[in-house]
């Protein structure tokens, strides 16, 4: 499968997009802003750049997952790196100069940035219908996929059947192209922020077509979709956003559960994944799960018998035991990260399941499959011995630790089943992200989150 590195250089001659303070952005370097995004040629080049940009290690190349590990842990991972930043979250003590949390805004805006761009300027693409639509498609899954994360970590969880008037962070629609004017936003509230990733999303289900190679299609925006509704608590929706992906997506779990990570082109289970490889693209799980012999740090993050102890039948089920010792730190590592070049998975087919099974047990439905059945069929693949049931929402929480440990799903699943932390309330201050000092310096609309005042 081709990779898309080799069109970075000529991206990077044609955008000029990038955050000077997060939604402020640098005028052109090399070319004209009108030659820029003249052509229907430019415009793809910025998408194609889009998707690098979010692959960058602040957001999608790791930092995404890794926040929401240290902030969701509780005795089942421990940091024991040397960074202060990371350590900040494992210990939800964040100062407001994170170093991190800065990186992690001042990319995502520059995502959203460029992808506004593609989609002010979509009409240039004339070459056909089919061409544009799919543009269109793919900067608007793209801007939702980064909106969801944003708002999930910089805002107070979305509550379900409430008015969702908690600020939650400003949404930026049309590109900049001069940071010289006023660009002073206020913050949406999260229940504007959701309304406009699922009017994204549902664009984007429209607009894509079914396969489009390693780039986004119709069924990563129907993943993601699922996937939003799942936090929001409308399980209807979630159950049949994830039932067409499964039926109809022609994705399907890998034979072994090992098969699903590490991989240098996407599996049969990578419903999207950010591509990484040797000479672009940055996998930051690598960097700070994984051996120093495995291109990490040696194993900054480390796997506790906090998570084992969460396996019915450790000896047998290989999630328990996919793992290894660092032979730098003597820390135990998940197997997940091992591969330096490897992909970031960003949704999995797994997950799909998951989301549908315990959809359908909260409706009383079996739509696709019975739950219990379902998670049966998962638990097969890694060895499991099937549940005899009767299911419960516990049990359900749990499954989802043992599948997708280590992959960026904690922290919002103790929020969206409002579970604490350990000890700390799932929606305490310290569990959110403060808006970085750069930008409540730079925006005179900008208000800081309650807990960082």
């Amino acid at each position: 499968m081709k990779k898309i590195y080799a069109l970075i250089l000529l991206v990077a001659a044609t955008v000029f997009v990038s955050c000077e303070s997060e939604l402020n952005v640098e005028p052109a370097q090399s070319i004209s802003q009108d030659a820029a995004l003249a052509t229907e040629a430019n415009i793809l080049n910025i998408l194609i750049g889009t998707y690098d940009e979010a692959g960058q290690a602040a957001t999608f190349g790791g930092r995404t997952h890794l926040i929401a590990d240290l902030l969701g842990s509780t005795n089942e991972i421990a940091w024991t790196g040397t960074f202060l930043d990371p350590r900040q979250f494992f210990t939800k003590s964040i100062l407001v100069d994170n170093g991190f949390v800065a990186g992690h805004w001042a990319n995502s805006y520059e995502v959203i940035n460029q992808a506004n761009l593609v989609i002010d300027n979509v009409a240039k693409i004339t070459s056909s219908t089919a061409n544009r639509d799919k543009a269109e498609g793919e900067a608007k899954f793209l801007r939702a996929l980064t909106y969801f994360d944003l708002v999930r970590l910089f805002a107070d969880p979305y509550v379900a059947g409430g008015a969702n008037a908690q600020l939650g962070v400003p949404l930026h629609l049309k590109g900049i192209l001069d940071y010289g004017g006023n660009l002073d936003i206020a913050r949406s509230t999260v229940a504007e922020v959701y309304t406009q990733i699922l009017s994204d999303l549902t664009d984007a289900v429209a607009k894509l077509p079914a396969t489009n190679e390693f780039f986004a299609d119709r069924f990563s925006a129907r993943a993601l979709q699922a996937r939003v509704y799942f936090q929001q608590g409308n399980y209807a929706a979630a159950r049949d956003a994830a039932n067409d992906v499964i039926t109809n997506s022609g994705h399907a779990l890998t034979s072994t559960y090992a098969g699903a990570f590490n991989n240098n082109a996407d599996s049969s289970e990578d419903i999207f994944a950010f591509q990484v490889t040797a000479q672009t693209g940055t996998n930051q799980m690598i960097t700070f799960y994984a051996s120093q012999a495995n291109g990490g740090r040696g194993g900054d993050v480390g796997v506790r018998a906090g998570y084992t102890a969460l396996f019915d039948t450790p000896a047998t089920d290989v999630r328990a035991t996919f793992t290894y010792v660092s032979p730098d730190n003597g820390e135990n590592l998940t197997s997940k990260y091992t591969n330096q070049f490897g992909n970031v998975p960003v949704i999995r087919f797994a997950e799909m399941h998951l989301i549908r099974a315990e959809s359908n047990f909260r409706m009383s439905t079996t739509t696709g499959l019975a739950p219990l059945v379902e998670i049966n069929a998962l638990r097969a693949r890694s060895g499991a011995p099937a549940l005899a049931g009767p299911l419960t929402l516990n049990l359900l929480f749990n499954e989802r630790r043992l599948e997708l440990g280590f992959e960026g799903h904690l922290l919002h699943d103790y929020k969206r089943t409002q579970r604490s932390v350990g000890t700390t309330a799932y929606n305490a201050g310290n569990l959110v992200l403060p808006i970085p000092q750069a930008e409540m310096d730079t925006n005179s609309l900008m208000v800081q989150n309650t807990f960082y005042r």
